[in-house]
């Protein structure tokens, strides 16, 4: 599998677990008993997660200065 095939592939993963832990903060803030601590958790998982995102997709595009 080619390079480009594998950096789609882990951004297709990436944005399904940013989209379950999207969920998974809506469910949790509806909850009168909210755990702060596993909320930030989660909201800087989500973060990360999409920062991952945004440096895979700037690997796709090709370098032009090469």
């Amino acid at each position: 599998m080619s390079e480009t095939a594998d950096i789609v592939q882990q951004i297709s993963a990436l944005r399904c677990e940013h989209r379950q832990l999207d969920e998974a903060i809506a469910r949790i803030t509806q909850d009168a008993w909210i755990d702060q601590l596993d909320l930030t958790r989660m909201k800087r998982r989500k973060l990360r997660i999409k920062d991952m995102i945004a440096y895979l997709e700037s690997r796709l595009i090709p370098d032009l200065g090469a």
